[in-house]
């Protein structure tokens, strides 16, 4: 098995912590290692580390080569421009197929939490071993535990016909991020999992979808891997990726393809999507509050609230997420906490850099 962990976003739910020069993935959000550290640990005893690829952007792979140490330097591959994570993945099986053409592919995104490690690598094996067997696209569903409305969902087919196995099922549709009343339904019906962004296949098999699905992003990978041992090889990526429209894996191939599982697995996994999911995970005082740093709190409940270095204190504050950092200080409801990428956006469009 090789391994694809796609780690070029930005984290924009995470501002103001997530910077563009600093993201999500490089953050010790809980514990003493950054999440992608964690992304690449996990992974041991399932890939080795010279079969493991980390797609990322030109300004972030200095970064990580200091971050990550041990996975070999041309594993580092930096995309010039973000083109969703179709491209990215395709690019990525380009660079396994030239090394082992029978190679299985798993995608991983870098920034989310997995508690129960030993489970998520039975997981990945048994998705393995099925995308092996019958050449199929395997997605990999979480149990879901409340109707949470950022996480996009996966519907399953429950006749005994289209169970495969223990946990291994026929997806019928995704789902995009639903709002509370429709996230609540999806729950209910009991054939809906959340959908982790786990993805495992043949790299033959991912390849042959692409080239079915999006022939224009098939074309360009092919030119990619046609010149992949040529030194000016990321001036080639870079026209290829001018011209290349960005699309997600999921609209651009799953959604069109005909032969997909999902695993239906439990291994505490989280894609710490928003503030509002840190609260939730973290340790609460005797009044259900977060607090992280230098804090002083009177009559308030329910908060996360996080002070880098100035003593920040509060009264009758309930329900509310409270960021300080040396530059920025974010207020915002905690029911609101999906929307910061939106307040990242108009700094973007306002031009104001030195905040992002």
């Amino acid at each position: 098995m090789y391994a694809l962990i796609m780690a070029g976003g930005v984290g924009k739910r995470f501002w103001p912590w997530s910077r563009d020069k600093n993201p999500k993935q490089f953050l010790n959000i809980f514990g003493e290692k950054s999440l992608l550290e964690e992304t690449v640990n996990r992974l041991q005893s399932v890939v080795k580390k010279e079969d493991i690829y980390i797609i990322t952007t030109s300004s972030q792979k200095k970064k990580i080569m200091e971050l990550i140490k041990d996975i070999p330097r041309e594993n580092i591959v930096p995309e010039p421009i973000g083109r969703d994570t179709a491209t990215c993945i395709g690019l990525g099986a380009i660079f396994m197929n030239k090394k082992n053409p029978e190679s299985v592919q798993t995608v991983l995104p870098s920034d989310h939490l997995i508690s129960d490690v030993e489970n998520f690598r039975k997981v990945l094996k048994k998705a393995a071993k099925l995308a092996k067997e019958k050449s199929c696209l395997v997605t990999i569903g979480i149990k879901p535990t409340y109707p949470n409305t950022g996480y996009g969902y996966i519907q399953y087919t429950i006749g005994k016909e289209e169970k495969l196995d223990e946990d291994i099922y026929r997806v019928k549709t995704f789902a995009e991020k639903p709002n509370l009343e429709t996230a609540q339904r999806f729950i209910e019906s009991g054939d809906f999992l959340w959908n982790s962004g786990i993805f495992v296949w043949k790299v033959k098999t991912i390849l042959e979808e692409i080239e079915r699905s999006l022939p224009e992003l098939y074309d360009g990978l092919m030119e990619i891997e046609k010149n992949i041992d040529k030194k000016n090889i990321y001036t080639i990526i870079r026209k290829i990726y001018s011209r290349i429209r960005s699309i997600s894996i999921d609209y651009g191939v799953m959604e069109k393809a005909k032969d997909v599982y999902v695993v239906k697995a439990d291994f505490g996994w989280n894609d710490v999507g928003s503030w509002a999911e840190v609260y939730r995970l973290g340790d609460k005082d005797e009044n259900q509050n977060v607090i992280m740093g230098n804090v002083v709190l009177r009559d308030s409940k329910e908060n996360l609230i996080h002070s880098k270095k100035k003593l920040l204190t509060g009264i009758g504050i309930n329900n509310m997420i409270i960021i300080d950092t040396n530059d920025v200080l974010l207020i915002c409801p905690k029911d609101q906490s999906q929307n910061v990428k939106e307040l990242v956006d108009y700094l973007k469009r306002k031009n104001m850099k030195e905040f992002l």
